[in-house]
């Protein structure tokens, strides 16, 4: 049996609508009644985010002082993942596909993700996508779990989703972030990065995944083997780029 272990956010939901409304709060809120500042356009803010730029200088370059950034980015993390803000999240257009595709391959299917569990829960019902997730395939943080950083907590969860889970033969993880790969490669899991999330490239290649991908769609064309994969295709292995 094959086993595709999915990353949540990235892979499936496109969350870049989410952190681009935070980050318009957040800027109008540190903001000086008479201050100018300038709103980065939605394109320029994620190319910063997904080349990893730290939310204090996004605060900067966007015409706040020092201190100013420091609350900004503070004021970032207590929301980016309030629930308030996750209605803003959208499938990724390739996910649904990509998910019955692998069901009607008989790959076993499971999703591994930083969200806490009510914040995943509300997202698979709102979505109606449970039917690709039960209960005993969902890795999530507890409603309570004091959260010690990505990489560290993203690894426990796979340790232990790798002691849950029935054996399989082969298992990948699709992923977006470092916390993905480092995770998969802790545990001898084939790690696949992902384009379409919140990181560039240039940062996925640094922690050398089997490969890197556009989408979720040419992560299961890999795992079931359903197309080739050689130079001129749009699935790389990341040693190549």
């Amino acid at each position: 049996m094959q086993r595709l272990i999915t990353d949540f956010d990235g892979p499936i939901m496109d969350v870049s609508n989410r952190y681009y409304r935070v980050y318009q709060f957040c800027l109008e809120e540190m903001r000086h009644p008479q201050q100018s500042v300038r709103f980065l356009s939605k394109e320029e803010f994620w190319q910063l985010k997904r080349a990893r730029v730290p939310q204090s200088e996004i605060g900067i370059l966007s015409g706040l002082d020092t201190d100013q950034a420091k609350e900004f980015a503070h004021l970032r993390r207590c929301t980016v993942h309030a629930l308030p803000y996750l209605i803003h999240d959208q499938i990724q257009p390739d996910a649904i596909e990509a998910l019955e595709g692998v069901q009607q391959c008989g790959i076993d299917l499971a999703v591994m993700t930083m969200r806490r569990l009510q914040e995943l829960e509300f997202a698979l019902n709102r979505h109606d996508i449970e039917r690709f997730f039960p209960p005993e395939r969902c890795y999530a943080l507890g409603n309570t779990y004091v959260k010690t950083g990505d990489v560290q907590d993203k690894t426990l969860l796979m340790e232990r989703a790798l002691a849950e889970l029935p054996p399989a033969c082969e298992v990948w993880m699709v992923g977006d972030t470092e916390a993905d790969l480092i995770a998969a490669k802790t545990h001898n899991v084939k790690a696949i990065g992902l384009l379409g999330g919140i990181r560039d490239r240039e940062h996925l290649q640094r922690y050398e995944p089997e490969f890197i991908v556009n989408n979720l769609a040419e992560a299961v064309d890999l795992v079931t083997a359903a197309i080739p994969v050689h130079p001129s295709s749009t699935i790389h292995p990341s040693s190549t780029n």
